[in-house]
Order: structure tokens, then C-alpha cells, then sequence
């Protein structure tokens, strides 16, 4: 089952490879992460539905963070934090339960035009794009509800 809402994307499109920093300073690619299901999600600390669907993320990563499964290596959610400023994203990913360590942030004065949203083609947030161990996209855009339901079949 595959899952496509606004941003359009196409079943079996290779997710768009991508070299960054993340929070702690390390250098992070998103290709380093092939073999396991990853939940790519755009947000800013600024968005009211980003911060109500935030605990949607935490207990995906309670869930599914630590299993195994019959297709994949593990599940890592990457949050990609759409920020004006440095100041207000930590206290709210701190404040919403953010403790995995794939978390980035991107500053722009127009938050949609940070590279990383450009190149997802991102038009709102939140924006969620499932990955499978392959790095195609299969899902955009689903509910939590949806994501876990297809997560779970793969369970080891």
C-alpha cells in the first residue's frame, strides 16, 4: 500500500539524497540511512499543526524506533526543523519529546525556500515523506495512524 498526498510525488521516485548538519555538529546523509524505513518530516516551531501532530512523531519513535524488521534494519524518524531564527526550535522540540538524533534545522527568512524544502518540493508544514529501505518515497504525507499500520506489517 502506498500513500500520496500533496507534495505529488510517484511510487518508486528515489527520495532526493541530501548532505547536512545536524544539531550535534555531525555531518549527516540522508543515503547513510538506506536499509531502514525513514520518516522524513518538515515542521517549524512556529506551525500549531506541526506542534499538535509532534506527539504523533514521539510515539511513532517509541513504537517503531527500536524493532526490527522483516524488510528493513530499524526505523529512524529525521525531522527537518523550518526555523526564521535559531532560537525558538530547540525549546519546542525539547518541550514536544524530539530525542532522536537525526533533527536539522534549516533557517531562512522564507522558511519554504530553505534548500531542503525546496528540494522536497515542501509547499506547507507539517510534511511527512516515508522512505523505504530502497530510499523511495512511499508514502506523503500519511497519518501516524496510517504510517504505523504499514510499519507493523513488517515487524520481526
Amino acid at each position: 500500500m502506498v500513500f500520496f498526498r500533496s507534495p505529488h510525488s510517484k511510487k518508486g521516485n528515489m527520495a532526493p539524497d541530501f548532505e547536512t548538519t545536524l544539531i550535534d555538529g555531525s555531518t549527516f546523509k540522508l543515503s547513510d540511512l538506506r536499509g531502514e524505513y525513514v520518516l522524513l518530516d518538515f515542521w517549524g516551531s512556529w506551525c500549531p499543526p506541526c506542534r499538535r501532530d509532534n506527539p504523533n512523531l514521539v510515539r511513532l519513535h517509541k513504537q517503531f524506533g527500536d524493532k526490527q524488521f522483516t524488510d528493513a534494519q530499524g526505523f529512524n524518524i529525521v525531522t527537518i526543523a523550518l526555523e526564521k531564527n535559531d532560537r525558538n526550535w530547540k525549546r519546542a522540540s525539547e518541550k514536544d519529546g524530539f530525542t532522536w538524533k537525526h533533527q536539522i534545522v534549516q533557517q531562512s527568512k522564507l522558511v519554504l525556500s530553505a534548500p531542503l524544502a525546496l528540494k522536497y518540493n515542501v509547499k506547507d508544514v507539517p510534511s511527512k515523506f516515508l522512505i523505504n529501505p530502497e530510499g523511495e518515497v512511499i508514502g506523503v504525507n500519511q497519518s501516524a495512524e496510517e504510517i504505523a499500520q504499514y510499519l507493523s506489517k513488517s515487524v520481526k
